[in-house]
């Protein structure tokens, strides 16, 4: 089969890979019909997440056609059209009993932090994703869903982890009704971030980023007022202004471990990689709300140090909440939402790119060309 293959930072390629197989009775091999780029692979694409080794495939946002099920998969056979969340995940240890399917113990020898996530490195447990023909899912009966036949195929892929982590963000950070929320990035999370957090009762939503595009999105998609933070010598000092000289309520992280806005920071943390990545956009959001707020996290970040301002959280009696998404919990309300005309996920995808020019879309994503937002990769046309 044809699949994306990483051969080291910046360096990637479509090559000729072994179909992946049944492993367990459990498992079961997934025909892609379309996968996504995240905003998260790029850290691997840039050599940022540790132990990304040669030979590993992409892609924890995927859709397509049950190839083959194990003997003991009972949910699904062969032609169900699903959907598949990034988290891989047991369903039957102390956290996934308590709906944490993100820190699933028994799915990743280093799972004393996140669990198992589809092409995301050996950190997460080396599982090949789903920028390929096909992918192995294994505990089959537990993570994919058939998709609903009034559900949009793009608009499935995009629940597998970008939709169901901005809502997840604004979920994170406890909005009641009125509350002001600020969403640092502008990318296909924080997008959903803002779109969601009215859905919570926000009264204001602020999104900021530094990419204009971006940001006429943020305007256009989730109704967000937007500040360009290039354009201020203190980005933190226009949310007080803006705020009444309080602070936000409500402040989510949705850039993660690449965030622009302060040069020591970004080379110690992107560059050096002497950082978990670069911390700016958590500091500013511990920065910019108000004494006594949350700071939401969904930003995807390393697993070493990071040079992160927590005696101002502390002093300021913050709440802090973060964590991989666990993507199935956020389904059953986010089918309503779109199935009631609240939101439409695909409106944000700009590019449709075939499997065999995958290293194209990367790049454009990476260099933020051609006003890109969120690419779709087309790996076996239905």
């Amino acid at each position: 089969m044809k699949a994306m293959v990483y051969r080291g930072p910046y360096k990637i390629r479509v090559e000729e890979k072994p179909m992946p197989r049944i492993e367990h009775p459990n498992d079961a091999i997934i025909k892609v019909t379309t996968a996504a780029i995240c905003g998260s692979d790029l850290h691997l694409y840039h050599g940022l997440m540790p132990d990304t080794r040669i030979g590993h495939t992409f892609g924890h946002e995927f859709i397509g056609v049950v190839e083959e099920v194990g003997p003991s998969v009972q949910n699904l056979e062969r032609g169900d059209r699903v959907m598949v969340p990034f988290n891989v995940y047991c369903g039957s240890c102390y956290y996934c009993a308590r709906g944490l399917f993100s820190n699933c113990h028994n799915v990743n020898p280093n799972a004393t932090a996140v669990g198992g996530i589809y092409g995301y490195s050996h950190t997460t447990g080396g599982y090949d994703g789903g920028q390929a023909e096909f992918v192995r899912v294994p505990f089959a009966d537990v993570g994919p869903t058939i998709i609903p036949d009034w559900m949009d195929s793009e608009d499935a892929v995009l629940l597998t982890d970008a939709l169901a982590t901005g809502y997840f963000g604004a979920q994170l950070g406890d909005i009641v009704e009125g509350d002001t929320v600020v969403v640092f990035g502008a990318g296909p999370v924080g997008l959903y971030a803002a779109k969601s957090s009215w859905l919570m009762g926000a009264g204001r939503v602020i999104v900021i980023d530094h990419l204009e595009y971006r940001l006429e999105k943020a305007r256009t998609f989730a109704q967000a007022e937007t500040f360009n933070f290039a354009e201020y010598d203190d980005i933190i000092v226009e949310m007080k202004k803006t705020t009444d000289y309080l602070g936000a309520d409500v402040v989510i992280d949705a850039v993660g471990a690449e965030a622009d806005g302060n040069f020591i920071q970004q080379v110690t943390g992107t560059k050096l990689k002497l950082q978990g990545g670069s911390p700016i956009a958590l500091n500013w959001a511990i920065d910019s709300v108000r004494k006594g707020g949350t700071v939401s996290v969904v930003g995807a970040y390393g697993p070493i140090f990071s040079a992160v301002k927590f005696g101002d959280a502390l002093n300021k009696g913050l709440t802090l909440r973060m964590n991989q998404t666990p993507v199935k919990r956020q389904w059953p309300r986010l089918f309503e939402h779109i199935q009631n005309g609240y939101l439409k996920p695909n409106d944000i995808v700009t590019h449709r790119i075939p499997l065999a020019d995958i290293a194209e879309g990367y790049h454009i994503f990476s260099a933020k060309l051609d006003n890109c937002i969120k690419p779709l990769i087309i790996a076996n046309p239905s």
